[in-house]
């Protein structure tokens, strides 16, 4: 007995259904990804108990000092932070209206190391409100120890 040939067509892989999910997996990971601030100084933040609510970065002035008293400053819309060749306070002032772009509205962030010389932090915060920044907040981080429950 003689069978008739089919004719047989070509098998294919259908890539569209795989090219879903790698477009899906691809939009997972860009949502879920966590991007992280890095500045120019080294800087350990004193731990805080109590939260606070993060600034948006347009409004916001950011003043790193580290722990050897050496000031960089990010203004709103800046990349990265711009490290002050001297700390001097008529300089600080200086750098301080450059990054206002003439705003005293601003939110002014003090990121100061935990080590920082207590008069570095009050030359930073005495220099803003000469430029006439009146919401100056320190940034900490998250204590390991919670009294919370």
């Amino acid at each position: 007995m003689k069978f008739k040939d089919d004719d047989t067509e070509e098998l294919q892989i259908n890539l569209t259904a795989l090219i879903d999910v790698v477009f899906l997996l691809l939009i997972f990971f860009m949502v879920t990804t966590t991007f992280s601030k890095e500045s120019q100084l080294r800087i350990k933040l004193p731990e805080a108990s109590t939260k606070s609510k993060e600034q948006t970065d347009k409004d916001v002035i950011e003043i790193q000092i580290s722990s050897a008293g050496l000031y960089s400053i990010r203004g709103p819309g800046d990349k990265k932070a711009k490290q002050l060749l001297s700390s001097t306070p008529k300089n600080l002032m200086l750098a301080i209206k450059s990054a206002s772009k003439g705003k005293s509205d601003r939110v002014v962030v003090i990121r100061a190391d935990r080590k920082t010389p207590h008069e570095s932090v009050i030359r930073a915060m005495d220099a803003s409100r000469r430029q006439g920044h009146t919401h100056i907040t320190f940034a900490t981080q998250q204590s390991r120890e919670t009294d919370d429950p």
